[in-house]
């Protein structure tokens, strides 16, 4: 059972180069999003979008804005672009949140009063960031990179591919999807992007710290 679990992640690599000609089943790809719309996030809100970019024309237009993804996006069979919400839609007062706690949640009217109260005081109290729109979009982009892990970690169980993409110029990524696809960029904000698809080449052996360097035991 152990290495029925280990497995996936010893597969998976950040892969560099991907076959143009191989294409990811229909019903394998939905399995990877089913995987990330499972995610769970801070008090349940999902403050995400998957954007599911294929057209050749679109990605190029991404790609122009991209150093770390030069081979990743024109020739994955997948390019995901994640979606963070930004501070507007994050208030305990916003429609989003509203919306996420009556319409999703399904939550009956004195506990959303009570969530509301409970959340507002998290991030005006507790961490201190209702004011600070970075702090609070670095937040959702926390919440956004747990999809992101659950969705490689479900290709590595099927022997997909992936790379997370963070090279990128920030500003200019985030106007290019606002001006070609037609995101509300006062609502949200790039996080990152993942290229899926199949290997080229085998990885490098997996090179990683030791566990006695990254966990202590408090007994």
């Amino acid at each position: 059972m152990n290495e029925t679990v280990l497995t996936p992640f010893l597969f998976r690599h950040a892969s560099k180069d991907f076959d143009p000609d191989r294409k990811i089943p229909e019903d394998q790809f939905l399995t990877i999003l089913e995987a990330g719309r499972l995610a769970p996030s801070s008090f349940g809100f999902e403050p995400w979008k998957f954007l599911i970019v294929q057209n050749p024309a679109l990605r190029a237009e991404l790609h122009r804005h991209t150093w770390g993804g030069k081979k990743q996006i024109p020739n994955c069979s997948h390019l995901v672009v994640y979606l963070a919400h930004k501070r507007p839609s994050l208030l305990p007062e916003s429609d989003y949140i509203q919306s996420s706690m009556r319409e999703v949640l399904q939550l009956p009217d004195d506990i959303i009063a009570l969530k509301t109260d409970y959340y507002g005081n998290f991030l005006r109290s507790d961490f201190g960031m209702i004011d600070n729109e970075m702090r609070l979009f670095e937040w959702s982009c926390r919440q956004a990179y747990i999809a992101l892990a659950n969705m490689m970690t479900a290709a590595a169980m099927m022997e997909i591919d992936s790379c997370a993409l963070e090279g990128f110029v920030e500003a200019d990524l985030n106007a290019a999807v606002k001006q070609h696809l037609q995101v509300d960029t006062d609502q949200f904000g790039v996080a990152c992007m993942c290229a899926f698809g199949y290997r080229v080449r085998p990885p490098r052996p997996k090179a990683r710290h030791s566990m006695e360097n990254v966990v202590r035991w408090y007994d």
